[in-house]
């Protein structure tokens, strides 16, 4: 008979990680592959299926604040992503989202894998955004506008010819320099100076600001688009509050509803029994778009379950590849 160790004589010892930089995820996350494992991670959220705690906040006055996500599900690692926002990070060069990304074993709780989360909170949370463009725009949308020539706006042009045909691409901004100066790394992509103009001829609108007060009008949407918001800036933010309120509204869970942070600032009068969570729509529990002449609106926060699948293909991507766990903890 084996001796059974007491907890006493265990030591935990070295363990190797894996770390992943920046550059590494960003070649290893494939768009497509993320835009079908987030719908797939939708389904879950709304099945039950996906753990995800609250997400704690430390707060620094004046400066920014880190928070913590979490999430798992049966077959994959356990996540935990720390993310600060601190807006003057812009002044120094910075971004003003910084991110990391912890794996763990779901058998032992050993520490699988360290990532940059940076660029995985920027790609999910506009993945999130295009998949709803896939699912709730009209199928014969040809022309898009997205309101936001910063990261955001950069990981929506480079997602949205993925999941509809357009024919005319526009981008606006605040500052209409920066539209033009995004403009020209992208081909294909227009810049506009009259927001007015391009969301009346749009058949979808992507707003990816960080406007503290709404950057659209409701009566310059049209129906039959489909308008989509990640922007965060508390107390409110770029979304006219009546185009959630008065159009058929989906979000990715009940949390939307709660206060900032964690929370929409733009939805915090509206009624959470009037929206749709996105994934009950693609699990058949919920409808998708009922008619060509409905405004269908999708406000997103960013969950953890996002975090999850992506992270999650860039670390089997990297084990596929033989990418050495090298780091010793």
């Amino acid at each position: 008979m084996s001796h059974l160790r007491s907890a006493a004589e265990i030591v935990k010892g070295d363990i190797k990680v894996m770390t992943l930089s920046e550059t590494d995820v960003m070649q290893r996350l494939d768009h497509e592959a993320l835009l079908d494992g987030l719908a797939d991670g939708f389904r879950a959220v709304a099945r039950g299926e996906i753990q995800a705690p609250g997400r704690p906040e430390i707060r620094v006055p004046g400066k920014g604040f880190l928070l913590a996500m979490s999430a798992w599900r049966e077959g994959s690692s356990m996540m935990v992503k720390t993310v600060c926002v601190f807006e003057e990070n812009l002044q120094r060069n910075l971004p003003n989202h910084l991110a990391m990304i912890n794996l763990f074993d779901p058998i032992t709780g050993q520490p699988l894998c360290v990532m940059d989360g940076t660029y995985i909170t920027g790609i999910r949370t506009a993945a999130a955004a295009a998949l709803s463009v896939r699912e709730l725009s009209r199928r014969d949308s040809k022309v898009v506008t997205v309101v936001g020539a910063g990261v955001q706006g950069r990981e929506h042009l480079s997602l949205l010819p993925l999941v509809r045909d357009f024919d005319e691409i526009m981008i606006s901004s605040l500052r209409f320099g920066d539209a033009q100066v995004l403009a020209r790394l992208i081909p294909g992509v227009k810049a506009v100076e009259d927001l007015e103009a391009a969301v009346r001829r749009s058949d979808v609108v992507c707003l990816a600001s960080h406007a503290y007060q709404p950057i659209i009008e409701p009566e310059w949407v049209q129906p039959g688009t489909h308008v989509t918001s990640v922007g965060y800036a508390p107390p409110l933010g770029e979304l006219p509050v009546a185009l959630a309120r008065d159009h058929t509204l989906y979000v990715e869970d009940d949390a939307s509803f709660e206060p900032p942070p964690v929370g929409c600032g733009e939805l915090q009068d509206i009624d959470r029994g009037s929206a749709i969570r996105l994934g009950d729509a693609l699990i058949g529990r919920a409808s998708l778009r009922t008619a060509e002449d409905e405004i269908t609106v999708y406000k997103a926060m960013g969950i953890a379950m996002e975090d999850l699948v992506a992270a999650e293909l860039v670390y089997r991507s990297a084990l596929s590849d033989g990418v050495s766990t090298a780091a010793i903890l």
